[in-house]
């Protein structure tokens, strides 16, 4: 069966002020597949992500993301992908249901649907006892797992997490490493940035390795084990 492309780039190049940040970049990330996206801090793996969103433009080269183009067609990348920042932002005067009910109706989502979304994601992120709690509260750990069940709220086709267990204790790490890797059995392909190689290798189909903009390397972990 011929595997479809869910996230695809070619030649994507990023400049700033003469120096180049992602360096004809070219991507492949088949659907329903966790995909590890690994390199040091510097690699250019968050500029590479801000472009296959359309929240920044390419210097140069293409990015199609479930076959639309993220700078001329931003809002379509946006209303399938979900994405979770390496610093999550929420509102700290709102509780974790709140901020995820806030969201949920950003994205047109019925209410009681998302109620019962609401209920289901704080418990598969471990801070269900935690729900009715301000997040300016919050632990770093904690304003991660929500980060994570924010990006699931609205069911996205393409979930792109920056480093998602920053600040996570070892049992918090494999709590969202084993729902990241369940994503793609319920037909969500996954985007991960880590400088993790070992969580990388755990959960990922495939891996592909940035270093200096380029590409070093990239296949599944298996060609590369």
């Amino acid at each position: 069966m011929t595997q479809q492309i869910a996230v695809g780039t070619k030649d994507l190049t990023k400049s700033y002020d003469g120096v180049t940040v992602v360096d004809h970049l070219n991507l492949q990330v088949n659907e329903n597949e966790v995909f590890g996206l690994l390199g040091p801090n510097g690699a250019g793996k968050t500029t590479t992500i801000l472009m296959l969103l359309g929240l920044t433009e390419p210097s140069s080269g293409t990015a199609l993301v479930g076959g639309f183009n993220p700078t001329r067609e931003p809002f379509k990348v946006k209303n399938l992908a979900g994405y979770m920042p390496e610093k999550v932002g929420f509102y700290d005067n709102l509780t974790a249901r709140e901020n995820l009910d806030f969201i949920a109706q950003l994205n047109k989502i019925n209410y009681a649907d998302s109620q019962h979304r609401i209920d289901q994601l704080l418990d598969a992120v471990g801070i269900s006892e935690a729900a009715d709690m301000t997040v300016g509260k919050f632990s770093r750990g904690m304003r991660q797992r929500l980060g994570v069940a924010d990006v699931l709220i609205k069911n996205p086709k393409v979930a792109i997490f920056d480093e998602p267990t920053a600040g996570l204790d070892p049992e918090g790490i494999r709590q969202i490493l084993d729902l990241l890797a369940g994503l793609s059995q319920q037909g969500t392909t996954v985007i991960m940035s880590s400088h993790r190689l070992h969580e990388v290798q755990r959960v990922c189909h495939s891996i592909g390795i940035l270093a200096k903009g380029k590409m070093v390397v990239q296949g599944s972990i298996d060609e590369l084990g």
